[in-house]
């Protein structure tokens, strides 16, 4: 063994091991963190959850919420939301959006042989006037809810009231499909019920005999008498000294009859503005109708109707009301029609001219097949015009 072996800065004096009892160094006697030895939190990740000790905080977890499925997963408003009430607009599944609206056939003129000469390959449709009448027939098919009430009346006699009344009554019931029916409230003898087939003789009086016997249609279409267009007419009494007993309370009565079963009912007033039952036909009226000539004294007896009626309180009734020019003879003579024309337009809601036509010169049955054409495109024309009141309809039936 060298001398030296044990010899200070020899090899036993460069031991690895210490003394024990020496003092420890002094991070050996430093205390723990309580969060134990910092680590960074990168080199593990974030930790799942927070748990006290571990780690640094973090953010609690957002509350669950379960899967939206169906149409509320595309934005679809669900029920209670506002837009839910008023869903936005579907394609239209109609025939017309889907299939195209095809072209009518020309129904007459030379676009009608046009059509068939060329084997019906060549079909310019309609023409204008064809399509104006179908608009107009539209406009009077127009839905009607309860019953309407129109009076038809002039002062002076000899203007065709009657023949209006009776005409404007079958161009309705010929283009509209429910139940339409005149009444003959003329005081003196009238003659609505001539205008049409006679198919009983019983009258309005015989009507307000049996009133509380009456519970179906059927029963009121014994009293009246029908014609080609489906126009029913209730006539009055021909004896003058009975029909003067026809009073406002009978009136109101045949109407609390009538509009149970028909939607249209027009009133033939008589040509006295005093009479008894006038009073209720203006009263019960939802449109009126004032007819004039094309002379000078019709057109003055229509103006002083127009004017009664506006010193007797109906001035929303005249400024509502529709005035008919009826020709009654083949010209006007020499009276400025655009004159007389203007003066009702300024009063009126609408004034109509209404053609000489012999048929109507008869005096006899009316049928409308034998009206010329343009007599009946005026009347269409007219009942279009009253039409278009039945949107302010007062009473609902």
């Amino acid at each position: 063994m060298p001398e030296n072996a044990y010899a200070p800065g020899g090899f036993r004096a460069q031991s690895r091991f210490s003394d024990p009892s020496a003092e420890p160094p002094p991070e050996w006697t430093a205390p723990t963190p309580p969060n134990g030895i910092p680590v960074s939190p990168a080199a593990f990740g974030p930790p799942p959850f927070e748990e006290p000790g571990y780690g640094p905080p973090v953010a609690e977890p957002a509350p669950y919420e379960p899967p939206v499925y169906g149409p509320a997963a595309y934005g679809a408003p669900q029920y209670g939301d506002p837009a839910y009430e008023d869903p936005p607009p579907y394609l239209d599944l109609s025939t017309v959006a889907l299939l195209g609206e095809r072209r009518r056939a020309p129904s007459e003129g030379w676009r009608r042989w046009l059509y068939f000469a060329s084997a019906k390959t060549i079909n310019l449709g309609e023409g204008p006037k064809t399509v104006r009448r179908r608009t107009l027939a539209a406009q009077v098919q127009r839905p009607l809810r309860g019953c309407y009430r129109i009076a038809v009346l002039s002062l002076k006699g000899g203007v065709g009231k009657t023949t209006i009344t009776a005409t404007l009554g079958a161009t309705l019931a010929s283009v509209r499909g429910d139940r339409v029916i005149a009444v003959d409230a003329n005081p003196d003898r009238g003659t609505l019920s001539q205008k049409v087939p006679l198919e009983t003789p019983a009258t309005v009086r015989h009507l307000l005999r049996d009133a509380e016997g009456i519970a179906a249609y059927s029963d009121v279409r014994a009293y009246t008498s029908q014609g080609p267009s489906r126009l029913e007419v209730l006539a009055s009494e021909s004896d003058p000294a009975v029909s003067e007993a026809f009073s406002s309370d009978d009136y109101v009565r045949t109407l609390e009859v009538l509009e149970r079963f028909y939607s249209l009912v027009l009133t033939d007033c008589g040509t006295g503005l005093m009479h008894s039952a006038m009073a209720a036909v203006l009263s019960k009226a939802d449109a009126l109708v004032v007819v004039s000539s094309g002379s000078v004294d019709g057109a003055r007896s229509a103006s002083a109707t127009l004017d009664w009626l506006d010193a007797h309180g109906h001035q929303d009734m005249v400024r509502n009301s529709v005035a008919v020019i009826n020709a009654v003879r083949p010209r006007s003579g020499k009276v400025d029609m655009k004159k007389v024309v203007d003066h009702f337009n300024r009063r009126c809601r609408a004034v109509l001219q209404v053609p000489f036509d012999p048929h109507l010169e008869e005096g006899a049955e009316i049928s409308l097949e034998r009206l010329k054409p343009q007599t009946r495109e005026a009347l269409l024309e007219l009942a279009a015009v009253v039409a278009a009141g039945f949107v302010g309809a007062r009473r609902p039936g």
